[in-house]
């Protein structure tokens, strides 16, 4: 029983340090999909 709440505690800590960097990284769809040159296609 001591392993499983051990492990269970392990999961919800990877899981918020995962959630912090992932959130770290996170770039809104407008820079990144925005370029210098500034074409359109199709349009």
């Amino acid at each position: 029983m001591k392993s499983f709440i051990i492990a269970c505690v392990a999961a919800v800590v990877i899981a918020v340090f995962g959630g912090v960097v992932l959130n770290g990284i996170n770039v809104p769809a407008d820079q990144a999909y925005s370029s210098a040159t500034a074409v359109r296609l199709g349009a």
